[in-house]
């Protein structure tokens, strides 16, 4: 189990990291980050990610009175050199959705640790690929009908979530699509914690 002599902040309101922290057993607090993700222009998908998670950590531990660790992340679905963040509307989640069909894309999840004390930070990024089936377009606006994907980067969930029938194949870490790539995320806030001051 880890244990940090720092308080640990989550620099993010997704449900899906919240549960994933929880389910390894981390204390931490919620501090969800207004930093504007639309702000950064798109060059490759490891550095975009690492940009933001980043500066999401960095933004919350600048708000910050008592010494903490600021966990930020961000994940992107990349298709063709083509980032889809989440939709901005049913439109645009239909769009993807279609691009999607049949098509295997990345997912790529940033995360990054931020000590609020003296702004020292590490970050990294995992990929994972994933293979959709062809979909109907029926099935499409149906799951988009629903809501769920519109909070999603790439318009769509793997976890508890009718989009998971969309996957066909996936190479790589599972939890990398959820959120968080749970094995590499305990490894490095682990060794991230152990240079506490």
């Amino acid at each position: 189990m880890i244990k940090s002599n720092l308080p640990l902040i989550l620099a993010s309101k997704s449900p899906r990291r919240k549960k994933l922290l929880e389910q390894i057993g981390l204390e931490f607090e919620i501090i969800a980050s207004d930093f504007d993700e639309d702000s950064i222009e798109y060059t490759d998908p490891e550095n975009y990610s690492k940009f933001l998670a980043t500066a999401k950590a960095k933004r919350v531990a600048e708000t910050l009175e008592n010494p903490s660790v600021v966990i930020g992340a961000d994940t992107i679905v990349v298709l063709e050199n083509q980032v889809m963040n989440k939709p901005a509307n049913e439109k645009d989640a239909i769009r993807m959705l279609k691009l999607l069909s049949g098509k295997a894309h990345s997912v790529y999840t940033a995360v990054a640790f931020v000590r609020s004390s003296d702004m020292y930070s590490k970050s990294y990024v995992k990929k994972t690929e994933v293979t959709f089936r062809t979909l109907d377009e029926s099935e499409i606006l149906q799951y988009v009908k629903s809501g769920s994907p519109l909070d999603k980067a790439g318009s769509y969930g793997i976890q508890d979530d009718y989009g998971a029938v969309f996957v066909k194949h996936i190479e790589g870490c599972y939890y990398n699509i959820v959120g968080l790539p749970l094995e590499l995320f305990y490894s490095e806030l682990n060794n991230f914690l152990k240079n506490e001051l």
